[in-house]
């Protein structure tokens, strides 16, 4: 395996990170962490700008993984991926650290923002330079399901999901089904038979 060489991708996101976490400061700490040997700074990353900024790192040989400080991996993580794979690199030489909404967006006190940033590009940076290559891969599913308990609760769940198409097994540990229900006379409002 190749020595981490570290791109770290600080954004601004606007002013949704940079109103509350001095991303200057940031960006001066992650260029001093093991392995990095780049450390960017951009208002919006994800922008094609931002992703052609990481990409020219890659092909000129400067990085090996990828940190990139912004909004929530939900939002944009396979955006990032597909940039690194785009130019050959493994897309799972990949770690995010989400300064927006765990950072920016929860924390009043612009210190506090700022060295809790520095703390999740800090643990990203760790956490990346450990990261192998993976290989994305298809596997077949079994269409069944298999429902345990049944009580009134188990009963219900494997009729949605044989109506539903899927094949069903249901499981229960006693002699007969119904759980507690099945043992009751009558059932309320309508006082009828619960079986």
């Amino acid at each position: 395996m190749s020595i981490p060489k570290i791109g770290v991708y600080i954004c601004a996101c606007g002013i949704n990170i940079a109103s509350k976490v001095d991303v200057d400061e940031v960006n001066e700490f992650a260029s001093g962490l093991p392995n990095v040997t780049v450390s960017r700074l951009s208002h919006y990353t994800c922008a094609e700008a931002g992703q052609d900024v990481i990409q020219n790192d890659i092909r000129e040989g400067l990085i090996n993984r990828v940190v990139v400080a912004s909004c929530t991996p939900r939002m944009h993580e396979s955006t990032f991926q597909r940039a690194l794979s785009a130019e050959g690199l493994n897309p799972y030489y990949f770690e995010m650290a989400n300064i927006r909404e765990h950072v920016s967006w929860i924390t009043e006190d612009p210190d506090q923002a700022t060295e809790k940033a520095k703390r999740l590009v800090r643990s990203a940076v760790l956490r990346v330079a450990h990261h192998v290559a993976l290989e994305a891969r298809e596997e077949s599913v079994t269409k069944s399901a298999l429902v345990v308990g049944g009580g009134i609760s188990g009963i219900q769940a494997a009729l949605n999901i044989a109506e539903a198409g899927y094949k069903v097994y249901l499981v229960e540990k006693e002699p007969t089904i119904g759980g507690k229900m099945a043992q009751l006379d009558k059932t309320f409002p309508t006082l009828d038979c619960s079986i």
